[in-house]
Formats: C-alpha cells, sequence, structure tokens
C-alpha cells in the first residue's frame, strides 16, 4: 500500500516545465492518430452523432417556434403546411434516404419475356426488417463507440458489420443500375456488377416508388382518322348535299369490341353510316341485273325531334344467284409481321380465311403472299379443287419481323395479274393489324400506289384484325381507292358473317363510284343534316366528274342514308334568317314546289368508265304519317342511327336516352336469323351502363 504522507509528499511536488521535443512528438503523434481515424471514421472527426429524423424533426420544430414567428393561430394555420414541406427537405438533405440495397427483382429474363410479365421486387419480410432494424443499430452503436475512442490503427471488421460495408462500397462505387424492369440497350440483361451475385438479372434501381403503385398501361397505337360531324345547313344558302356511298363495316365491329371491353367507343371510331350499314335490310331490290340496284326513298317523323323529319334514301343492288356469279381470282395478302403473334390476329385471321376457301367454287383460284419485313409468295395460283394445298398453306402461316407492306402489295397484284380472269372477280385480300412500316408508309402514297394498280381491274379489300395497333385510317384510304370495302374482324362469328354470310356483297361488285347528290328545295326545306358520311363527302361537281372515286356496292348490298329536314315554318330552325330576304326567280315562282329535294344517283358497271343516272323526286307521296307506320327495317335503322349519333355525343340526340332508342330497336327487331339485330341491345344496355343513361 502507498503511505498518505508519501501520496502528499507527491502532491506537493510542482510539475516540471514542457521541454519543446517533448511538444513536437506529442503533436506529430496527435496529427498520426487524426489521419488514421479521418480514413476509419464514417462521421467527421469533432461533429456530434447524427440525430434520429424524428429528434431532427422536433429539434428544427422547436428552434422554428423559438423565433416568434406566429401572432395568431390564423397565422400559425397558414404557414405550417409550407415550413413542414422545409423540415422534410432539411431532413433529406441531412440524411437521404437509402435503400439497403438487397432488393432483388425475382424475374430472369430466361424465364419469360418482360412484356408478358413485368418484373416485381421481392419485399421484405418481418423478419427481414427485423434483422435490418438490428444492424442498424449495431451501426450506430459502433460509430457513437469509434468517436469517443482514442484514435487507434483500424482493426479487421466482424463478419456481420464487414459484409454490410463492403456491401455499402460496392453500391456507392458500383455504376448506377438501371431502371425497373429495363433491358440493356443490347436487348440482353443488364451484365450483374463486381460482387454481386449472378441470381439477379435485372437490378433493382433504389427508389421510394411505394410498391403498389399501379404500372401503366401499354400504349394504344391505333390511328383513327378524325372529323366533325356534319352541320345543319340551310337550304337556302346550300342546297345541295354530296357523298359517296360507304357499305364498309368496321366502324360497327371496333364499336362492338370495345363496349363488351368495358369501354364507351372513341368518338372518331363511330361513323353513323357503317353502323346502320352493319345491318341486312330487305329493301327492295331491282328486277333484272340490267339495272345494277334501285333505290326508295321515304319521309317519317323524328322520333328524337318533333319539328323534324327523317328522309330515308335506300338502296339495294341487285342479288347475283351463284350460278351467275363469274369466277373468282383471289390473292391472300397476309401480314405475318411479329405483332401478329396474338390470339385475336394471326390464329384467327387463319380460321377466317379458311372459312372463305370453304366458299369458293372449284374453278376459282386461290393465291397467298405474306409480308413481314420482306415479301413473299406462300401459295402459287391454286385451283380451289386443290383444297387441301390451300388450306396447307394457310396452316404453315407463322408470325415474325417487320411488316413491309408495300413490298407484299406488288407481289400480290403481280400474281392477280398472272392468273387474271376477264370478265371474273379479281381481288386482293389484305388482312393486317397496322401499319406498313417498311417501304411506302405514309397514306397518300399508298393511295396512289392503289390508284394505279386498279386501273388494271384487280380490286382490293382489307381486313383489320387485333387492336393496339390498327391503322384504321390506312385501312379506310387504300379500301376506298382500291375499288373494295374495309372490315374489322374481331370474332370468328364476325369472320363468318364478312366471308361466308356476307360473301357475294364482299367479293362479286356490281356497280362501282356510286355517288350520291340531293338537292333540297327552299320552299318546303328550310334546314337540312346528313347523318353520318362525314368521311365520304365529295365537292358538288364531283358529282359528274367521273375521274373522282367513289364507293362500291357488291351483290345484294344494301346502302341506306337519313337525312333529318327541317320543313319551312315547322319552328324548329336553328340558323337564323337571312337579313335581305330570299333570292326570287324570274317566272315568279320556283318550278316542282310541292318537292321535299329530288334525289340523284350516279354509278359505273365494273367494267365501264362512263357513268349512267338515276333520279328520284321525293314528294308528299313519299310520306308516312307516323313514325310506327313506318317499315320494320326503315325504323331498326333510324335507332342505329340514334345510337351511333348517341355514341359521339351529338347535341341532335342529346335529350334522346339509350332507354328510347332501346324501345325502337326491341319493337322493331323484326326477323333476326343470325342474331345480329339481339346482340345489338345488348350493346345498347352495355352502353346505357357505362354511359349513366345519359
Amino acid at each position: 500500500m502507498v503511505d498518505d504522507n508519501e501520496l502528499k509528499r507527491l502532491h506537493d511536488i510542482a510539475a516540471p516545465a514542457p521541454g519543446t521535443d517533448a511538444k513536437a512528438r506529442a503533436f506529430a503523434a496527435a496529427m498520426r492518430a487524426y489521419d488514421i481515424d479521418e480514413k476509419t471514421s464514417p462521421a467527421a472527426q469533432g461533429s456530434a452523432g447524427g440525430l434520429r429524423l424524428t429528434e431532427r424533426a422536433q429539434k428544427l420544430w422547436s428552434e422554428i417556434m423559438q423565433k416568434k414567428l406566429f401572432a395568431t393561430p390564423a397565422i400559425a394555420g397558414l404557414v405550417a403546411l409550407p415550413i413542414a414541406g422545409y423540415a422534410t427537405i432539411y431532413m433529406l438533405q441531412e440524411q437521404p434516404f437509402r435503400s439497403g440495397g438487397d432488393e432483388k427483382i425475382t424475374e430472369t429474363l430466361a424465364d419469360k419475356p418482360v412484356a408478358n410479365a413485368p418484373p416485381t421486387v421481392t419485399p421484405l419480410t418481418v423478419t427481414e426488417a427485423d434483422k435490418r432494424k438490428k444492424a442498424d443499430v449495431d451501426v450506430e452503436s459502433r460509430v457513437a463507440a469509434e468517436a469517443l475512442a482514442p484514435a487507434s490503427p483500424p482493426k479487421p471488421e466482424s463478419a456481420a458489420v464487414g459484409g454490410m460495408a463492403r456491401q455499402d462500397a460496392l453500391t456507392r462505387n458500383a455504376p448506377p443500375p438501371a431502371p425497373i424492369g429495363e433491358l440493356a440497350r443490347d436487348g440482353g440483361a443488364s451484365a450483374p456488377a463486381v460482387g454481386t451475385t449472378a441470381e439477379s438479372k435485372l437490378m433493382a434501381q433504389p427508389s421510394t416508388m411505394p410498391a403498389d403503385q399501379i404500372l401503366p398501361q401499354e400504349q394504344n397505337r391505333d390511328r383513327v382518322e378524325g372529323f366533325k360531324t356534319n352541320p345543319v345547313r340551310a337550304a337556302l344558302e346550300a342546297p345541295v348535299s354530296t357523298f359517296s356511298i360507304d357499305v364498309d363495316t368496321a366502324s360497327y365491329s371496333f364499336v362492338r369490341r370495345s363496349l363488351k371491353e368495358g369501354l364507351l367507343p372513341q368518338a372518331d371510331t363511330v361513323r353513323v353510316e357503317e353502323m346502320i350499314n352493319y345491318f341486312p335490310y330487305d329493301w327492295k331490290g331491282p328486277e333484272t341485273a340490267s339495272t345494277p340496284f334501285n333505290s326508295t326513298v321515304s319521309v317519317m317523323p323524328t322520333p328524337w325531334n318533333e319539328h323534324t323529319k327523317l328522309m330515308h334514301v335506300a338502296i339495294k343492288g341487285f342479288d347475283a344467284k351463284p350460278a351467275e356469279q363469274p369466277k373468282a381470282n383471289l390473292v391472300f395478302l397476309i401480314d405475318v409481321s411479329g405483332s401478329m403473334n396474338e390470339q385475336d390476329k394471326l390464329p384467327l385471321l387463319r380460321s377466317a380465311f379458311r372459312l372463305l376457301v370453304g366458299k369458293l367454287r372449284p374453278d376459282d383460284t386461290v393465291s397467298i403472299v405474306t409480308y413481314a419485313g420482306d415479301a413473299g409468295t406462300v401459295l402459287e395460283p391454286t385451283k380451289v379443287s386443290e383444297k387441301d394445298r390451300i388450306l396447307n398453306a394457310i396452316d404453315t402461316l407463322r408470325p415474325g419481323g417487320s411488316t413491309a407492306g408495300e413490298a407484299g402489295i406488288k407481289e400480290a397484284y403481280r400474281l392477280a395479274q398472272k392468273s387474271f380472269v376477264k370478265d371474273g372477280v379479281n381481288r386482293v385480300m389484305l388482312a393486317t393489324d397496322g401499319d406498313f412500316n417498311v417501304g411506302q408508309t405514309d397514306d397518300d402514297d399508298l393511295k396512289r400506289l392503289i390508284e394505279q394498280e386498279r386501273k388494271t381491274g384487280v380490286f382490293l379489300s382489307v381486313f383489320g384484325f387485333g387492336r393496339g395497333n390498327l391503322n384504321d385510317q390506312m385501312m379506310q384510304t387504300i379500301a376506298q381507292n382500291g375499288n373494295g370495302t374495309a372490315a374489322y374482324i374481331d370474332t370468328l362469328a364476325e369472320a363468318e358473317k364478312v366471308l361466308v354470310e356476307d360473301a357475294s356483297s364482299t367479293l362479286f361488285t356490281i356497280a362501282k363510284d356510286v355517288k350520291i347528290q340531293v338537292e333540297f328545295n327552299p320552299q318546303k326545306v328550310s334546314e337540312y343534316r346528313l347523318i353520318g358520311y362525314e368521311t365520304r363527302a365529295l365537292n358538288r361537281e364531283d358529282f359528274n366528274n367521273d375521274r373522282v372515286d367513289a364507293g362500291e356496292i357488291g351483290s345484294g348490298h344494301s346502302v341506306t342514308a337519313i337525312y333529318e329536314i327541317t320543313p319551312k315554318g315547322s319552328g324548329g330552325e336553328k340558323i337564323d334568317p337571312l337579313r335581305y330576304g330570299q333570292a326570287s326567280v324570274n317566272n315568279g315562282g320556283v318550278t316542282n314546289a310541292d318537292e321535299y329535294a329530288f334525289v340523284k344517283i350516279r354509278y359505273k358497271l365494273p367494267n365501264e368508265d362512263a357513268s349512267k343516272l338515276i333520279t328520284t323526286p321525293v314528294t308528299s307521296a313519299n310520306e308516312v304519317a307516323s313514325f310506327d307506320q313506318a317499315s320494320t327495317d326503315q325504323r331498326f335503322s333510324v335507332a342505329v342511327a340514334a345510337f351511333g349519333q348517341k355514341l359521339r355525343d351529338e347535341d341532335a340526340i342529346a335529350k334522346f336516352g339509350y332507354d328510347k332508342i332501346m324501345e325502337i330497336a326491341t319493337a322493331a327487331r323484326g326477323a333476326d336469323p343470325f342474331g345480329y339485330r339481339s346482340e345489338f341491345l345488348s350493346l345498347v344496355r352495355l352502353a346505357s351502363a357505362l354511359g349513366g343513361n345519359r
């Protein structure tokens, strides 16, 4: 033991004065310790340990409140939200959020395509979260201990802490990972970084994005021509209306698919005339083939406006018997690009064309051309008597490549010319889901190409399949200029309708370049508007110009056009009268003053270049007293016209509900052997439910 006196003696001894050499040695030792600790310590030497986020928020809020910035509770309420935002930014700047860096994408490129199964980040379990929290606490404890302990040379890290440190260093030094689900630009998966496990083909980007965020829907690339609804016109100022007929049905099928998928269709996809003409009607046709079609005009009250009337123009083509139908030379031009690899595209297309082959006669001819990247001939002209050979060629079609439509069309026309049938049906039948992205891709260029080939006597029809890449605008352009029709096939039942039930009207043209011109009598009609046909409008002078192309009518085709007219003095006028009165005539009156209108139809026979004219005056003799007295087909076609306008949200039909449309269509369903009209009623119910019965 040490004696107390000895301790007292040591206490009284004066401390020796510090020497210069001793000071230098101590300072050098301190600097070496500082340099070592600077490299090993996670926090800068001399700085306080980092506060937790909750402690920072409390500290910041306390400092702000001590500034006495708030005069009243009202002011405090106004500035609380900006201060809270500033506090959040302050905390994130001081200690940015960092992911642990060990999330992995469970999806691998070898399992399945990224497009079919979006990669997902594996969520942490409760046990893993607890382990991570414990590891974070251990790290903070170590940092605090190192800040208080004297500087010393670095020691080997423990297995747990060292693993996290190495992982954190790899995270900082490695190149930034690709966004979630994104592939390397060379088409493969991004290569794993050094030090990472090879089992993860895709890296998760550290992010604060919530795990349950809804992924964006696939972009819809459908192309549809936009157009404005026909306006109301004053008969005194613009008494003449001219348009080309339209026997296409693509719009109705497109609308049907949208409604059955639970969506109201986009307005521009609704072409009212195509919806009306989708249905077969029993209009009165011509007695002999010398007259290709017959027209019937009726005037009836408008069900949605008591001040107006409907002028209903119905055309029926001559229905050629099978024995009278000419031989057919058909070229199937089929898109087999990669985008056709869906069940409602190429597989449905194969089934559809098998149905058509079954409808043809043994002496008809079929060729098959495909295009994807480049065009190829799958089947040279072959008689239908060799049906098995044709069907086998159809069954071998497989998707792959880009869409070289221009080369395909040229090759298809070459084969059509190779087996051309004089006085027969020579037609290219194009089946596709979308654009021609190799070759001539502009619609105007395609139009000129089709027009040139049309002059050779080979017509073209277009059949659209699938959704998401459908180029409806292109389909309409080339079908109209190829003396053909455009149809949209979304089901096998629709394929049967277009290619089997309506095969005669689809394949066998009885009249081409059919135009309609109506002149209204201002003495009887003050205003009028054409329902539909916006994309088929023609200039007044085009009616007599045989060089201007127009629509075609096939064997047995029915075509309907409806005008809503405002009789003079009815009180339903929407246009103010002219300030300076009506124009006068020299003879003191107007010729044929008792007529509502004068309807003119101009057409050409399939193998002729000079047009012929049919005229029909519309008088009170064409009028029915009430809407219920109109024929079943007339009333049903009006219901379809109302439905199309309703889907387009047109002003004229705004106060006419889906229930009224349903009432008219149900009463006028009539004979419905194929169920088309029953299906229409179901679509009206769907639209009513989706649109809130507006």
